[in-house]
């Protein structure tokens, strides 16, 4: 792939690092902090033992998840998801094996091994990823923390759990051997769950097995600090039942090397990283397999991933600069083939590759005791390109033949260069009221699938809406102009903190009828062949999009020992160009939760609903879904300084609904039909123990 070598030489020269403004707040078991910025989970306190950790964004104001299997939750935030919301774990980027994204980049870190999960509130900071035009979130992993002097001392800490909807297990353990100028540390973890319940019976092709380790050494001497870091995740046999495979395998590695200074008044902060995964799928080793052996399917999928981040930050007696340069490459390779007949192939993707490289100034100013101001500009360049391909379905019959053709004689080689900007300001009122306003231009291009998806395939980035696809080697980039008001009003005993937004996305990118009669035709030609009725095949294309809605957290505090706290959220995704909804946009819901909590109890009473969703996309032949409610308890009691046992039952009285974005049954079960929204998970009681040291 070609190099913007004009940027190269400016990124040399810009290196940043991002800090913001903000006071702390503690709301049960989980911390938050910068309130205004961002929410901030630590794990260590979390009582949950749920495998996926992007399960924490319904604990976000905004937040929420695509569920396509136990593993693979895709973040979504007000309205957006998938590669919108950037995401990186231990500061590097990290595009998924799996061309339907059964291994969103959170899935990389395990919750029994984050420490720390921060999620930026509304309009990310131009520093905390490269493209998030739907938002940003930073995971890091508990890989411990140098002492002040020479003697050697080790921390660590153990942690067992199960719950019975999955009747599951999972063990996970950490140790850090250190002292002031060496650190080792080492992490394990082991999980694995069978089939869900729920109070129908079982949700088939919900099992999951995992293991990740990971190896990290630093070395500090003075105000110089480098790591190296290793990551070995192996997913086994795990159940996707939205989508038209189960994962049979996922294996990666993952690597990355920094570097760290930090001075009197500037910080410097550099990272290397890289990563290559290996994926494979079938149709039929979890699920029934399909009737007729012609139509099994197997898909090998590979990626290199590779970056570098590079941040410094300057203050000043008003505030601070942040200058940075970052860099990320992915390569993806697609195999589709079927285990019964050795000459059927399709070449999925071949060398299809993406590039971005950007670079970023960001000032966070201080007016005066009042007013703040975060400013912020990024510009990215991003080059894509893809080899040539074929399949049997080209060599065999017409329609796809001339797409294959059509494919490998166009110009795939396709380069963008987009700007970012955000503003963000706040204003004190007084002591406990701060108004906010931000305003913001953000930017995405096109992902791989979007545009080198020759062939009408169920490769969609997780969209599991059933429809097959193609790509479109004439995408625009999605340009959103957002505004968002709000106010942070805290004083000893309430805190409350709305925000509205509203975003106009200009060319967002989605599926759309096709145009193409040479991929209308080859659908109809499979139905034909197979006895099938899939529909006709969509395209992504750019349209006309917008999303609004609001969201806000709460809390009331009675005592030191007990509070009260909530959140409600609403979004709307909508057409411009056309009367029609956008797909798969979470309901209303709100949650209400009581706790308690002293030196050596925590207890939650947990209340959760979602409205019906009604505003469902046509296009997408999206289903409504009725409202529902469910109640989730749980406790924890801290034996001693070293031993905190908890129980909990989410789901308490065992209520049977729909979850809008579970996705639709792809799997023969006899107590969900084909083409059924999926159910929730049933009553679920969990115990955990955490030992520390």
């Amino acid at each position: 792939m070609r190099k913007s070598s004009a940027l190269v030489g400016v990124s040399l020269a810009l290196i940043s690092s991002y800090s913001a403004v903000a006071s702390d707040l503690s709301i049960e078991e989980i911390t938050v902090v910068e309130e205004h910025v961002k929410r901030v989970f630590l794990l260590e306190d979390e009582l949950s033992v749920s495998p996926d950790t992007s399960q924490l964004l319904k604990k976000v104001p905004g937040g929420n998840v695509n569920g396509n299997g136990p593993l693979t939750g895709i973040p979504q935030y007000r309205g957006m998801y998938g590669p919108r919301v950037g995401v990186t774990v231990n500061g590097s980027a990290i595009a998924p094996a799996g061309p339907n994204w059964m291994d969103p980049p959170l899935s990389y870190a395990a919750p029994s091994q984050v420490v720390k999960l921060e999620v930026y509130r509304g309009i990310a900071p131009v520093s905390a990823a490269q493209e998030s035009i739907g938002g940003a979130i930073v995971s890091e992993t508990n890989l411990g923390d140098f002492t002040n002097n020479q003697h050697w001392s080790s921390d660590g800490r153990v942690s067992m759990a199960g719950q019975s909807a999955h009747d599951s297990s999972l063990i996970s353990g950490m140790s850090s051997f250190a002292n002031q100028n060496h650190l080792i540390s080492v992490a394990a973890m082991s999980e694995d769950g069978d089939d869900a319940d729920f109070p129908g019976g079982q949700i088939l092709a919900t099992s999951y097995k995992r293991k990740r380790g990971e190896f990290v050494y630093g070395f500090k001497v003075r105000s110089h600090q480098f790591s190296l870091g290793y990551i070995r995740n192996e997913t086994g046999n795990a159940g996707t039942p939205s989508l038209p495979m189960d994962i049979d395998y996922f294996d990666g590695d993952l690597y990355r090397a920094s570097y760290q200074f930090s001075g009197d008044n500037w910080d410097l902060n550099m990272q290397a990283y890289g990563s290559e995964l290996v994926h494979g799928m079938t149709n039929y080793h979890l699920r029934s397999a399909p009737p007729s052996r012609a139509a099994w399917r197997q898909n090998t999928t590979d990626v290199t991933n590779q970056g570098f981040t590079l941040k410094a930050a300057r203050a000043d007696t008003s505030g601070l600069w942040s200058l940075g340069a970052d860099y990320f490459d992915e390569s993806h390779n697609s195999l589709i083939d079927n285990p019964n007949n050795a000459s059927f192939f399709v070449n999925g993707f071949n060398e299809a590759s993406r590039s971005v490289l950007g670079v970023y100034a960001e000032r966070e100013h201080r007016f005066n005791d009042r007013v703040i101001a975060e400013l912020g500009v990024r510009v990215n360049r991003i080059e894509s390109d893809a080899g040539e391909i074929d399949g049997t379905p080209a060599i065999m019959m017409p329609p796809a033949q001339r797409l294959r053709d059509s494919f490998n004689r166009a110009a795939r080689q396709i380069d963008d260069t987009n700007v970012d900007t955000a503003a963000k300001f706040w204003f004190s009122q007084n002591s406990e009221l701060r108004h906010y306003i931000g305003l913001a231009r953000k930017t995405r291009s096109a992902s791989f699938v979007e545009r080198y998806l020759w062939l009408p395939l169920q490769a969609t980035g997780g969209l599991a809406d059933g429809f097959t696809y193609t790509g479109n080697l004439n995408l625009k980039p999605e340009t959103s102009n957002e505004i968002e008001i709000g106010f942070d009003w805290a004083n000893d005993l309430f805190r409350m903190s709305p925000r509205l937004f509203f975003k106009n996305v200009d060319d967002f990118i989605q599926g759309t009828p096709t145009q193409d009669s040479n991929a209308a035709a080859f659908v109809r030609m499979m139905n034909a062949n197979s006895g099938s009725q899939n529909p006709l095949p969509l395209q992504f294309n750019n349209v006309e999009a917008r999303f609004y809605g609001l969201d806000l957290d709460w809390e009331y505090r009675f005592s030191d020992q007990w509070s009260v706290s909530g959140l409600l959220n609403y979004v709307r995704g909508e057409r411009r160009d056309i009367n029609d909804n956008l797909y798969r946009i979470a309901p209303p819901n709100a949650s209400i939760e009581l706790s308690y909590t002293s030196s050596s109890i925590d207890a939650n009473l947990e209340l959760v609903a979602y409205d019906a969703q009604s505003d469902v996309s046509l296009i997408n032949r999206e289903l409504p879904t009725d409202g529902y409610q469910v109640v989730n308890v749980s406790a924890a009691y801290r034996v001693t300084d070293a031993l905190r046992i908890a129980i909990g039952v989410s789901n308490l009285f065992d209520e049977e609904y729909l979850d809008h974005l579970a996705g639709y049954n792809r799997v023969r079960n006899t107590e969900i039909g084909l083409g059924d929204r999926l159910p929730g998970i049933g009553r679920n009681v969990f115990l955990r123990a955490d030992i520390g040291w």
